[in-house]
């Protein structure tokens, strides 16, 4: 049986972004509820009612003040209620509107209201609005905390030398501070992107199938175009010329796949951390009252990590998704892109948690120098690559083959190196420079890029 606690509607939730993870996404529920998409349908209603008075019916004495307190007055509460007789939710906010201006004693403006509008024109600006005012509000701050993050990491250990592994096998050493560094550059780029992709999402007001059809046959003195062009613009959304019933959604899809793009760099880093957490390469700290296993009582985990991976994975399905399906409808509309474009807030909701998740793991991440220091120690052949290109920068056309002949699949210490180095045909200005290099100095100008 359900639970009746007083927490029964988390408990109780279908999903766990209403659920067991709704203190991490509650900053959508004002973007992307059922009433946040109420509410924003009824201020565009009012605002296209406000534009077509004064140009259909001048002698009506309605302020903007008047229309504007209306809006507060509709309930998302009384939309629904009417949505269980009209069987649709935009006909339902028409009813609800038109009732509170005859309330409003705002009767005369009834036939003004909707006017010359198909469903889509409200819809497709109010969600428009909802979409943007969430990766303004809320995605972007978060995106832009894990970026700060980073860049202090990036800093805090710009001087610490590290052993890089391509392939999985040791290579030549970067500082831990300029890995940090690649992810926050990595991630500023995306933001970056998501940010323009945003500034340029376009809108449509132009009635059933894009064609202006009632518009014209009701008043063809008027410049509905520029009309609408207007009120899309004065919405601060891009005017889309050329649409069927519904705005074909390219820059939507565009932005999605932009947050898709920072996810997979969020995954990248929640991987490359596991990695090192799994290297012993950073030390988590044992909170107090948390347990890491129900059977081995020593465990500390990397829970956020983990967790930020399983979110980013659904984030992005559901983003692919959308994306995909958005930009395709069945000749001038089908219904298939109303239910699917409801799910944007499930969509970001995913990868919010998977962000603040991303951000809690970086803050509780502590450089075990001593370990990272001893997997360098343990790996001088390394080296290979500067003594290989100091001996080609004399002219040694063999170079390569001289030094994979010496140190191909070897491990060598200090001294072994050190024997591998005085056993090459360099000059001894050379071997001077090699003798002076070990696995901590030969990182290049990691420090500096750490720091930039």
């Amino acid at each position: 049986m359900p639970e009746t606690d007083n927490n029964a509607e988390a408990l109780n939730a279908l999903s766990p972004l209403d659920g067991r993870y709704r203190a991490q996404t509650r900053d959508l529920c004002d973007y992307f509820s059922e009433a946040a998409l109420i509410r924003r349908r009824v201020a565009v209603e009012l605002e296209w009612l406000k534009t077509v008075r004064p140009l259909l019916a001048p002698n009506i004495k309605a302020s903007d003040k008047d229309i504007n307190a209306v809006r507060d007055k509709v309930s998302a509460h009384s939309v629904k209620a009417e949505e269980e007789k009209t069987r649709h939710d935009m006909k339902a906010a028409e009813v609800c509107i038109a009732r509170q201006l005859e309330q409003n004693n705002l009767g005369e403006l009834r036939p003004l209201l909707h006017f010359a509008c198909t469903s889509w024109d409200i819809n497709n600006i109010a969600q428009t609005l909802m979409l943007r005012g969430a990766i303004d509000k809320v995605m972007l701050p978060q995106l832009q905390k894990i970026v700060l993050a980073l860049d202090d990491k990036a800093k805090q250990y710009a001087a610490l030398p590290m052993l890089s592994r391509t392939h999985g096998q040791p290579a030549s050493p970067t500082t831990v501070g300029k890995e940090f560094a690649n992810f926050a550059a990595r991630l500023q780029s995306r933001a970056q992107k998501i940010t323009t992709t945003t500034r340029d999402l376009p809108a449509k007001m132009n009635g059933a199938t894009g064609n202006y059809n009632a518009h014209y046959a009701a008043r063809p003195d008027l410049d509905w175009q520029k009309i609408a062009r207007e009120f899309v613009e004065g919405m601060d959304l891009r005017f889309a010329s050329h649409t069927t019933q519904i705005e074909p959604y390219d820059e939507h899809a565009d932005l999605f796949r932009a947050v898709v793009g920072a996810n997979n760099v969020m995954l990248d880093l929640c991987r490359d951390m596991w990695g090192y957490i799994a290297l012993d390469y950073f030390a988590l700290p044992a909170i107090a009252g948390e347990v890491g296993s129900s059977t081995m009582p020593h465990k500390v985990n990397p829970i956020d990590f983990e967790n930020a991976e399983g979110n980013i994975g659904l984030s992005n399905a559901l983003l692919t998704h959308l994306a995909d399906k958005l930009q395709v409808s069945r000749w001038q509309r089908d219904l298939s892109d109303s239910t699917a474009v409801r799910s944007t807030g499930a969509a970001l909701g995913y990868a919010l948690i998977a962000w603040r998740a991303t951000e809690r793991g970086l803050a509780k991440l502590a450089a075990r120098e001593d370990k990272i220091a001893a997997d360098l120690n343990a790996n001088w052949q390394v080296l290979a690559e500067a003594a290989m290109t100091i001996l080609r920068a004399e002219g040694n056309a063999d170079a390569y083959d001289i030094l994979k002949q010496a140190t191909r699949g070897k491990t060598f210490n200090e001294t072994t190196m050190r024997e591998v180095i005085e056993s090459l045909p360099l000059s001894e200005d050379a071997k001077t420079k090699l003798r002076a290099l070990t696995p901590q100095t030969y990182t290049g100008i990691a420090q500096t890029l750490a720091k930039r």
